[in-house]
């Protein structure tokens, strides 16, 4: 990684010029742009865009955001400048299944994932040896109806703590109540088949097997209050036949479900993803 590169993050609503000053001012300050994408929107009428620079070592990032701030403010932007060398924190949160966070921790500990997984939260004690195994905290957090409050405000402290950047579903399967949802707000990813609003509840391969389905993939999207319906992020098919058993679309649901979360967690921690409305850009 070139050293000492930021990425600028930004949206605004549409008008001629945008480009032309964020790239203007990048020059004065001495900055080389490596990579830049844009995206202007029709029907929202905003704009878009992702630069990922090299700032001079003589520039330090407080100016950097001090004439930034007095550009942004004549275009209404919304705007964030990252640090590109530093790794994002993650903390994952996994049931019983565990392929979604076994693919993670090996992505992360190999260094294909640009990120470090400070801590994994479980319902159930089944992982604890996995998280030993790659010298990761693991925190048994037991939940039931009655604790579920007092539950979600453990692992909120640890998000605290542990000054999590984001927060990843890896199959956990606890419905989080509105305020977890709303503390979380576009810092948790969560990733489930694509077969809703069919085949909802336990063992969704088996009904999708029972009724013949032909494609089956998974869904990564940002957490809301609104159960599974938030911003789409990313999604993946596989097509299956009627050879395979339950036993094997479950089997290839898993893959997919692994691939699909893993892009959307390296599109996250790569700022790559922007909000537009109910949708997000997401700049490959």
């Amino acid at each position: 990684m070139p050293q000492n590169d930021h990425i600028l993050t930004l949206s605004c609503p549409d008008r001629t010029g945008i480009v032309y000053r964020v790239s203007g001012l990048l020059f004065e300050l001495g900055c080389n742009i490596l990579d830049s994408q844009q995206f202007g929107d029709d029907e929202t009428g905003r704009f878009f865009l992702r630069v990922h620079f090299n700032l001079p070592e003589a520039i330090s990032a407080d100016e950097l955001r001090t004439r930034f701030t007095a550009m942004a403010e004549g275009y209404g932007m919304d705007w964030q400048i990252h640090d590109a060398r530093r790794k994002p924190r993650l903390l994952i949160m996994v049931s019983k299944q565990g392929h979604c966070l076994n693919d993670l921790l090996f992505r992360v500990s190999s260094g294909q994932l640009h990120a470090e997984i400070a801590a994994i939260v479980s319902n159930h004690n089944d992982f604890a040896g996995l998280a030993a195994s790659y010298g990761i905290p693991f925190h048994h957090l037991p939940v039931t109806p009655e604790t579920k409050a007092e539950q979600e405000q453990k692992i909120l402290r640890l998000v605290a703590s542990e000054k999590i950047d984001l927060v990843v579903l890896a199959r956990y399967m606890q419905i989080l109540s509105a305020q977890m949802c709303e503390a979380l707000n576009g810092r948790a990813i969560n990733i489930h088949h694509s077969f809703l609003p069919s085949f909802k509840g336990a063992r969704p391969y088996h009904q999708a097997h029972a009724r013949g389905v032909k494609i089956i993939g998974a869904t990564a999207h940002y957490v809301t209050s609104d159960l599974d319906e938030g911003p789409i992020i990313e999604q993946d098919i596989e097509r299956v036949d009627h050879t395979m058993t339950a036993q094997d679309l479950t089997q290839v649901g898993s893959d997919v479900e692994s691939l699909v979360l893993a892009r959307a967690v390296r599109s996250h921690v790569e700022h790559r993803i922007l909000l537009n409305r109910n949708k997000t850009v997401v700049f490959r």
